[in-house]
């Protein structure tokens, strides 16, 4: 099967396949096995404590792969300054920088003079439409499937996607309840050009920095145990559903404003439960599709499963 696409041209990879940002979860062990995989790996910049770890990790992946991989930037959630990390990425001459939430339009503005590719996350049409105008190389459009931070419109992939190819020119990537062949061969038919996936690499072997707590309830867990929580904030996100989800909705149901849920939301709360596997003391990041998540393979291992599962049907289309 032929895996060229436009997204495969413009990052220089293999397969059209890319690992999300993943807060806290993506440093160069994962990137660097999904880049060596044939997709593109990442890096998560916000998550590290100064820019001089961001290029220690760069460097590490460097050493890892030969391959092409990004620096991811969450730029609306953690509310820090970015400008000196990007500028550690573009020292290194990272090859990709991917942006999600908040508005992108000043990382285009440092980035300008450079060859490094760039893609948006959006969960709108409207936002599609932005960050072509401001230059992107792609979109990665993800659905309310997705686990993380989402779009505030409740769309589904099914429906965003096609919506999206049809309003944009550049290529689009599709995010949200993929984790297999299927979802990879499914994306492509709506007309996407590639796929990001997130939990489902966070259930690989080199996760490294994800508790094996955390990777069996992506495995135990069905499509029914995630819950969209930080809705009344403006900021909707899909995590695992367990008792400290449980207090953040009551909260919010009782109208509790961010004072009342910052200590329950913040980062510390995260890395409690993925580092420390502390199921009742925090929270952690997961989309619906973990219901169509049933172990934890190398991300090699991965790869193979789902080119020989896209390739199946791709036969079976023939007939």
């Amino acid at each position: 099967m032929n895996w060229q696409t436009r997204v495969t041209d413009i990052l220089n990879i293999r397969y059209p396949i890319i690992q999300g940002g993943l807060a806290y979860l993506a440093y160069s062990d994962l990137a660097a096995a999904v880049s060596n995989a044939g997709g593109l790996g990442q890096i998560t910049a916000m998550s590290l404590e100064n820019p001089e770890l961001l290029r220690e990790e760069i460097r590490r992946v460097k050493q890892l792969t030969d391959n092409p991989f990004g620096v991811n930037f969450a730029i609306g959630q953690h509310g820090r300054p970015f400008s000196e990390f990007l500028q550690v990425a573009i020292d290194e001459e990272v090859p990709v920088v991917s942006m999600t939430g908040g508005n992108p339009a000043p990382i285009f503005e440092q980035l300008k003079g450079t060859s490094i590719k760039t893609l948006v996350l959006v969960a709108a049409r409207r936002q599609a439409v932005k960050a072509e105008e401001l230059g992107a190389d792609a979109v990665m459009v993800v659905g309310q499937e997705g686990g993380g931070h989402l779009g505030r419109d409740d769309v589904g992939t099914m429906v965003l996607i096609p919506q999206v190819v049809d309003s944009v020119s550049i290529p689009v990537i599709a995010s949200g309840g993929i984790g297999d062949g299927r979802g990879l061969m499914a994306a492509l038919s709506l007309g996407a050009e590639g796929i990001e996936m997130g939990t489902r690499f966070i259930a690989t072997k080199e996760c490294v920095h994800a508790n094996e707590v955390y990777k069996q309830a992506l495995i135990r867990g069905t499509e029914a145990d995630t819950v969209v929580i930080k809705r009344t904030l403006g900021a909707p996100a899909r995590a695992v559903l367990n008792s400290w989800t449980e207090k953040i909705l009551e909260i919010e149901k009782n109208k509790g404003e961010y004072e009342q849920l910052k200590d329950f939301i913040s980062g510390i709360a995260n890395k409690r439960y993925i580092y420390d596997g502390a199921v009742d003391e925090g929270f952690a990041w997961a989309g619906q599709v973990m219901g169509l998540i049933k172990d934890v393979p190398t991300v090699s291992e991965l790869f193979e499963r789902m080119i020989t599962e896209s390739e199946q049907i791709r036969a079976k289309w023939g007939k």
